[in-house]
């Protein structure tokens, strides 16, 4: 199996880079801009003569979320515009996509986790350039998987766990947001799924594969406040407080969901994959960033 990446620089994409090597069945190329810009059909063009994929995965995206809020046409391009075009060249060649997005697709007012079927309706413009996106891909390319995940975390790059064991060193306190819901997913758990999910659509006939939209996130639920508790109790003794606050006490420029958990049961009742519990990949990016 071949996999071209579209985009290299996300956590995403990192952990699949990461995780490629380790699977002798599988060829991957990940390409990032200026080689491939998502919003440039030539771009795409060459990029599918040269790989040849036998599916593409596409981790390209606008993902700053609060600047998105004042980048409208910028996230919109990318987001909604780019997973359009490379969905649209992929079905002229009869490939396979893999399209993230994400749990802010929906407006965060459930108590209960959201399935795939749930309305969407997201207060964001991040997460309407995303719902755009998902659009864009279901129109134009009947041989799709979307998979939207949440609060990825990583060993790759900037994120709260990398950010949180800074400020433990750093800062006076941390006082992080406990009235928000989430999954937290690791980015290498992910990446093994979607590996396995382009595993399936490469290696099955077209009617054969079941697809469309699928919530692939961490087990379990937290807040922040809970992924910084036991980041900070796996990261060893520290002096610094840990400081339970609300929402109104964060103020952000977009606003984030009081409850954003993934219902990821269709996942596993039809992939037969199951991400591993939030806290066991923050057990393990957090011994992976002391090891380096």
């Amino acid at each position: 199996m071949r996999l071209l990446i579209a985009g290299w620089q996300g956590q995403i994409a990192q952990a699949l880079i990461d995780s490629v090597p380790a699977r002798r069945d599988i060829e991957a190329c990940a390409i990032g801009r200026p080689a491939l810009d998502i919003c440039k059909v030539g771009s795409i063009e060459r990029a599918l003569a040269d790989v040849r994929p036998s599916v593409i995965i596409n981790t390209a995206a606008y993902t700053a979320v609060d600047a998105a809020e004042d980048q409208r046409e910028r996230a919109f391009a990318l987001n909604r515009d780019g997973a359009r075009l490379i969905a649209v060249v992929a079905a002229k060649r009869g490939i396979p996509i893999i399209q993230l997005s994400t749990d802010y697709v929906f407006d965060g007012k459930s108590t209960f986790p959201y399935t795939e079927t749930d309305r969407t309706e997201p207060i964001t413009v991040y997460g309407q350039s995303r719902l755009a996106g998902e659009a864009a891909v279901q129109e134009v390319n009947p041989k799709h998987i979307i998979l939207r995940t949440a609060w990825v975390y990583s060993p790759f790059g900037r994120n709260f766990i990398t950010n949180t064991l800074q400020r433990a060193r750093d800062a006076d306190q941390l006082r992080v947001v406990g009235d928000q819901l989430g999954s937290p997913t690791y980015a290498p758990h992910l990446a093994e799924a979607i590996l396995a999910i382009a595993a399936r659509v490469a290696g099955s006939n077209e009617s054969d594969v079941p697809w469309g939209i699928y919530h692939a996130a961490g087990g379990g639920r937290a807040s922040w406040f809970d992924v910084a508790q036991r980041i900070l109790a796996l990261a060893g003794p520290t002096n610094v407080p840990l400081c339970r606050i609300t929402s109104a006490e964060y103020p952000t420029r977009a606003q984030r969901l009081s409850n954003s958990v993934l219902d990821c049961s269709k996942l596993e009742n039809v992939f037969q994959i199951t991400l591993p519990d939030w806290s066991e990949g923050v057990s393990l990016c957090v011994d992976r960033l002391r090891s380096q």
